[in-house]
């Protein structure tokens, strides 16, 4: 008998500084049943920092990466279904990264694991013709204390500013700065 997914809830209140982006979206998570806590989390931080500016063409929301190859952690697809931001989760190899690059307007990546340095110093050369892309590092201590505001019902205050971001559950606040691997200035 196959497991299934688990739903967690989160409700977002986002305060972006950097890019002058308020938002209050709202998720609703099917969690594969391999996924752990700081996997998730990390797209619930991806879904945060990227939040689009101007959502007359669409949102950013959660696809079906752990279940559909073709899909990534999250996208931002148009009413035209063009895909404007793909994002990935992990470290993903540069062959679907590059994919991606042909298929997205922009892509992320947000590697989180301990061996990103490893990962990184193997593909980063593989990875120079892509201008649409931008890869980013979170420190193993900043995911591992993310993922302990994992909850299946969750209230987060997102607060970013001078590349950091403050993440709020009401109990604790954890301090997030992603480290720029690669991508425009």
């Amino acid at each position: 008998m196959a497991l299934k997914a688990t739903i967690f809830k989160a409700q977002l209140q986002l305060a972006d500084m950097d890019r002058n982006v308020y938002a209050d979206p709202a998720m609703t998570i099917a969690r594969h049943p391999s996924e752990a806590d700081e996997r998730m989390m990390i797209r619930v931080l991806a879904m945060a920092l990227n939040w689009p500016a101007d959502t007359s063409e669409g949102t950013l929301e959660l696809a079906k990466d752990m279940w559909e190859p073709d899909e990534p952690a999250l996208w931002h697809k148009n009413f035209s279904d063009e895909i404007l931001h793909w994002v990935e989760v992990g470290q993903p190899d540069d062959k679907r990264i590059m994919k991606a690059c042909g298929r997205a307007r922009q892509v992320s990546v947000y590697a989180f694991q301990s061996s990103t340095n490893v990962w990184w110093s193997n593909i980063a050369t593989k990875l120079t013709r892509p201008q649409n892309l931008t890869v980013w590092q979170i420190p193993t201590e900043q995911s591992q204390a993310l993922a302990t505001l994992a909850k299946r019902t969750m209230q987060l205050q997102f607060t970013v500013q001078d590349g950091t971001a403050w993440i709020n559950d009401g109990e604790q606040t954890i301090e997030i700065t992603p480290v720029k691997l690669m991508g425009p200035q």
